[in-house]
């Protein structure tokens, strides 16, 4: 990884492209190119390094009985199920936290070194641990109902347990917006009038029958800029950041705003569930025979008598943390497909490409952003298409309109 991206990966650029908007020497001083070149390596080269990180900690807890402690130490707590694996998953899933913990420390000292975040460590801590646990409560109901159904039906409970998520997705989707995001940020109505006005006339001739627009103080966090639309039925909401806002015209604030109600128009959420669903079924199904092949070739080696063992738990979650790996690839696949499916969209709804390409040279200058990235960091992490692409698109469908 090291060789990958300090020696073999550099930013270039076709020659195709060179003078054209795309060309971040247009829009980027000699700094701000060699500060992103520097910053993306060093935050692609984090990530890689987090991954095989995470299995490593599966496979030490597994290897040197750990596993097999934290059970015997939580059955002699209580004889309850769902308490042992309280205790169980709470220990194991800080152990995990912490060893991560100097990794995520550093990527965000990384962060606030290239003037992207601005947020006292203090705060961002706090975040740290608001994460935990949500996460951790979530996947402990989670893994409490896998197991449940483990230890009732070994070969099969994969059915099940898929059959009991389709609500259980659909729910987080719908309560996201309204309870998890607010713990992190204060969510409050636009306050530009004249721009949430035209927000809501554009959203009105998008057939989106829009009251609100939502304002994030991410300002306070980042010099990022973003904005978003999450959430299902009732609770569905379009989000700017404040840096968003504050960064950049109405006119590149319209086109954003026209991307992200393609989502909306278009049904990628709504897909986007159905996409999760699927790749839960698949998920589940490779789990449960990898971990029936796991306990019956190594079980005995490492303490673990049944697949519905908590002892097996680490199994199970390395299983799952491999095809999250292998899977992201074609999730990102898709969802770059999608993206640009809502450029599209804003294009027609806008008819202002010219808008959308000084919106994205702004959003690549205020986060650092690679123009074109690595084939391999492009593989493996972006769902979105690169600035690169996107820009050239834009660039093309403005010489197209004239």
């Amino acid at each position: 990884m090291v060789v990958y991206f300090f020696f073999w990966s550099h930013q270039s650029i076709p020659v195709t492209v060179k003078g054209t908007a795309a060309d971040p020497s247009i829009f980027m001083t000699k700094d701000q190119l060699q500060q992103s070149q520097i910053y993306s390596q060093i935050q692609n080269f984090i990530y890689f390094i987090s991954i095989p990180l995470d299995w490593g900690i599966y496979l030490f807890v597994l290897i040197f009985g750990l596993s097999k402690w934290l059970k015997k130490r939580s059955e002699s707590v209580s004889r309850l199920y769902v308490i042992q694996m309280l205790i169980y998953f709470l220990t194991l899933s800080l152990i995990a936290w912490i060893v991560v913990l100097p990794i995520d420390i550093g990527a965000h000292m990384v962060s606030i070194h290239f003037g992207i975040s601005v947020q006292p460590f203090s705060s961002w801590f706090k975040d740290q641990l608001t994460s935990f646990w949500v996460n951790w409560l979530i996947s402990f109901a989670a893994m409490t109902v896998v197991y449940w159904f483990i230890r009732r039906n070994p070969k099969r409970w994969w059915l099940p347990v898929w059959l009991v998520s389709i609500p259980f997705v659909i729910f987080l989707m719908f309560i996201q917006p309204v309870v998890i995001d607010p713990l992190y940020n204060h969510f409050g109505n636009l306050q530009d009038g004249k721009l949430k006005s035209e927000i809501l006339q554009l959203a009105d001739r998008a057939g989106i029958p829009a009251h609100n627009v939502y304002e994030v103080d991410m300002s306070k966090k980042t010099n990022a800029m973003n904005a978003y639309v999450n959430g299902i039925g009732s609770n569905l909401r379009i989000v700017l950041w404040d840096t968003t806002v504050h960064r950049l015209d109405h006119r590149e604030v319209l086109f954003i705003m026209a991307h992200e109600m393609g989502h909306y128009v278009k049904h990628h959420l709504f897909w986007g569930m159905v996409g999760s669903i699927i790749f839960i079924l698949i998920g589940l199904y490779i789990g449960a025979k990898g971990l029936l092949w796991v306990v019956s070739r190594f079980g005995y080696k490492v303490g673990i008598n049944h697949p519905g063992d908590i002892a097996s738990l680490p199994v199970l979650l390395l299983l799952f943390s491999l095809l999250s790996f292998i899977g992201g690839p074609i999730e990102n696949t898709i969802s770059r497909y999608v993206e640009h499916s809502a450029d599209r969209y804003a294009v027609q709804l806008t008819k202002d490409p010219e808008a959308g390409i000084t919106s994205f040279q702004k959003l690549a200058v205020s986060g650092l952003d690679e123009i074109n990235p690595p084939a391999l960091v492009k593989f493996m992490l972006y769902d979105h298409p690169t600035m690169l692409e996107r820009i050239e698109y834009l660039e093309h469908m403005k010489t197209k309109n004239k």
